[in-house]
């Protein structure tokens, strides 16, 4: 009996999906519960399993092809099993297991004509190379032209990873593959090509590009235009001066056992928004319309820039982490979050999100809630700026920009400023984290 497999909905506000690259090809043996596909969703790329025991008698969704939820993209059955009428509901070409009978005769005349090709041609290469084209290559007389067709073969990759190497620039036979057999997927191709040797003031092509939008960054794009529209917005900015943050982190990094990861002005300053969400829980809260949620656990995401777009993975229970668990945790999600292996679970739960823009120099910005979140922080740089001590004596000083987005159907207008004022004293006196 004959299975279909379709894609199911990996996410709650999931509508299609991507197939990434497939995970077993036709001909393979897939028992229950075995991922056959990676499908990018509109959260990340995840693993599509199949329910059914038996073997992968037909892929019906290419790599790159971006189907909808209970398409139907795969069928699963027993070997010689009619499963003709199931292709053509899926508008497919037949598959090669149910076409090997009828060619079979037809292969015939192709082997007879062989005497026709000149001796020592590219034939036995290009059979060699691609097997299944072996037949029709023999009938073609060798020419310089098909020795040229024949070489570029030899790259295996999917039709997504073609895809985006032409439109980058990037010859494919120096990339490294990564895919099942040796073969190139997407994540292999460079983001871009090599760096062209012209002068910087160099006339411009005059070609445009279009650039295929990911069901990531179409999710991005609706969200990013639903909280700017639908989301009360109101900002608080601070200046912190960090110079003892900074010694503290110095004092701490000097304790940890040699080899072991540093902990970042980041790692602080997510454990000191913790400890300010737990202090001022108004702000750890999402509005769900007729409620607004507080949060028991201390939740917070994480945004992490990837070259698909923006995730912001979430670390969970940070009030009670030691700074070198958030150090730790922090480091595997944004891994994960660039391999595409975030799970769902990662991906929900918060209250509260950081963005850190600080290492590209930036001093200020104004990020965008993430919906139905309360609050958003933006971290700009740590920079060497003259201040005035408490002497009333101009020193130079290491001074970082805060700026705290809010919902203000959420966060008020005192709720925000005591929850930055509570920021800024465990910043500027982070000793207070160990009492």
């Amino acid at each position: 009996m004959a299975f279909e497999v379709r894609l199911t909905k990996l996410s709650p506000t999931m509508e299609t999906g991507t197939i990434n690259r497939w995970l077993k090809k036709e001909g393979d043996k897939v028992s229950s519960g075995d991922a056959v596909a990676e499908v990018e969703t509109d959260k990340a790329s995840m693993p599509l399993e199949v329910f059914d025991d038996g073997k992968l008698l037909k892929i019906l969704a290419p790599e790159g092809k971006t189907v909808k939820i209970d398409e139907l993209i795969a069928v699963i059955g027993t070997d010689g099993e009619d499963i003709s009428a199931l292709i053509a509901k899926a508008g497919a070409p037949a598959s090669k297991t149910e076409a090997a009978p009828a060619a079979a005769p037809a292969a015939a005349p192709a082997t007879a004509a062989a005497p026709a090709v000149p001796p020592k041609t590219a034939a036995p290469a290009v059979k060699a190379i691609v097997p299944a084209a072996a037949a029709a290559a023999a009938s073609v007389p060798a020419t310089p032209a098909a020795t040229v067709s024949a070489n570029e073969t030899r790259v295996k990759a999917s039709p997504l990873a073609k895809k985006l190497a032409k439109e980058r620039g990037i010859d494919l036979n120096g990339v490294q593959p990564s895919g099942p057999g040796g073969r190139i997927i997407q994540r292999d191709v460079p983001a871009s090509g090599p760096v062209a040797s012209a002068p910087v003031l160099a006339a411009p092509s005059g070609a445009d590009t279009d650039i295929p939008v990911t069901n990531l960054r179409q999710t991005i794009a609706r969200r990013l235009l639903q909280s700017k529209q639908s989301i009360p917005h109101w900002y608080l900015e601070s200046e912190i001066l960090m110079d003892r943050a900074m010694e503290f982190r110095e004092e701490l990094n000097a304790q940890l056992p040699e080899g072991a990861s540093k902990i970042s002005v980041n790692d602080l300053i997510i454990k000191v928004s913790a400890s300010a969400l737990a202090a001022h829980p108004e702000v750890n809260a999402t509005f769900n319309q007729t409620s607004i949620r507080r949060y028991g656990d201390v939740n917070i995401a994480v945004a992490v820039a990837t070259d698909d777009g923006l995730y912001t993975p979430v670390l969970r229970n940070v009030d009670r982490m030691s700074l070198r668990a958030i150090s730790s945790g922090v480091k595997q999600l944004a891994q994960k979050a660039r391999d595409k292996k975030l799970k769902m679970e990662e991906l929900s739960g918060s209250g509260f999100t950081i963005s850190n823009l600080g290492m590209f120099g930036v001093d200020h910005f104004f990020a965008i809630i993430n919906p139905p979140e309360a609050a958003i922080l933006a971290i700009g740089a740590v920079k060497t700026k003259p201040i005035v001590n408490p002497a009333g004596q101009v020193v130079a000083g290491k001074v970082m920009g805060l700026t705290l987005s809010c919902d203000h159907r959420i966060v008020d207008g005192a709720v925000g400023a005591r929850f930055m004022q509570t920021l800024k004293e465990l910043l500027e006196h982070p000793a207070k984290l160990l009492l």
